[in-house]
């Protein structure tokens, strides 16, 4: 009884790594289309030369491609710590997750602008702002 029990958990276990895995697919193939199809990526094409179109196409693909990999990294650390946790297979991990916030990071540098563990750059109100203005005039 206490065998088919812990193959019961590992069962489950398996089906929920496996899950949050597939997730991680479907979030990054999902944001990939939704992309492509909201944004047009052919009217993209042609409007290379607007400011800021590609840094907004960027972004845009950027947020999927990281929500993809977080659980991607999810999915092989449930698996992994869970179901076999030998050190061949906990280094394989530490490699994999390694690589994985390399491209996390790499992504949100792209999207960002700056490195995670840097300040956010401080935004300057502009002389079109019309919230600066109203605020002089009064």
């Amino acid at each position: 009884m206490n065998e088919h029990l812990v193959e019961s958990v590992r069962g489950a276990i398996e089906w929920a790594a496996l899950a949050i895995e597939i997730l991680g697919a479907v979030v990054i193939v999902a944001g990939v289309l939704r992309v492509a199809i909201t944004r047009g990526t052919i009217r993209f094409l042609f409007k290379l030369d607007e400011p800021g179109a590609f840094g907004s196409y960027k972004t845009q693909m950027g947020r999927s491609l990281l929500l993809g990999l977080e659980f991607l990294v999810a999915g092989d650390v449930v698996r992994t710590v869970a179901l076999d946790p030998t050190l061949v297979n906990v280094s394989v991990l530490g490699l994999l997750v390694l690589v994985r916030t390399f491209l996390s990071w790499s992504l949100a540098v792209e999207i960002e602008g700056h490195w995670p563990w840097q300040p956010r750059p401080v935004a300057h109100p502009s002389a079109h702002d019309p919230a600066r203005h109203s605020e002089g005039a009064g």
